[in-house]
């Protein structure tokens, strides 16, 4: 598929740098969507994850330094975390250090939820690269390391 009025980036010598971008961009969008469809629980958003994931990462955080991850206001990491509590999907313990903070970590169902996450969304797209040649695997292999870099910079 082609960006309605973008040049196909992959035809002719150098790929032309805005095609290029309008392309990577919707194809990356659509991936990342069909990604998270891949949830061990439908009822757990996508900012949820994105917490359980950091915590799975980064070990326990408060409330606050999660915020400032994931460029949101501390109120609504609040509401998010205490959705997770409730859940039980994390818990908050003192902080060692500050007696004002509390940690927020994940609860052993909390980990179950991003294992099991995990596994479904290597699943599907290890399915979805099964059905590519190999020439294309390694293709793709390159582009990732591209990427990689890109989203380093």
């Amino acid at each position: 598929m082609t960006v309605p009025g973008a040049r196909t980036a992959h035809t002719g010598e150098g790929a032309h740098t805005g095609a290029l971008s309008a392309e990577l961009r919707v194809s990356l969008m659509r991936i990342v969507r069909r990604l998270r469809a891949e949830k061990s629980d439908a009822d757990i958003t996508d900012s949820q994850y994105a917490v359980l994931g950091l915590l799975s990462r980064h070990g326990a955080s408060t409330a606050a330094a999660l915020a400032a991850h994931e460029r949101i206001k501390p109120p609504s990491m609040t509401r998010i975390v205490g959705s997770l509590l409730e859940a039980g999907l994390v818990e908050r313990a003192a902080h060692p250090e500050d007696g004002r903070a509390q940690l927020v970590a994940l609860t052993p169902a909390g980990h179950a939820a991003v294992q099991e996450t995990l596994r479904r969304r290597d699943e599907w797209l290890c399915h979805q690269l099964s059905r590519l040649s190999e020439e294309d695997r390694r293709t793709l292999a390159r582009a990732a390391e591209l990427l990689q870099d890109l989203s380093e910079s």
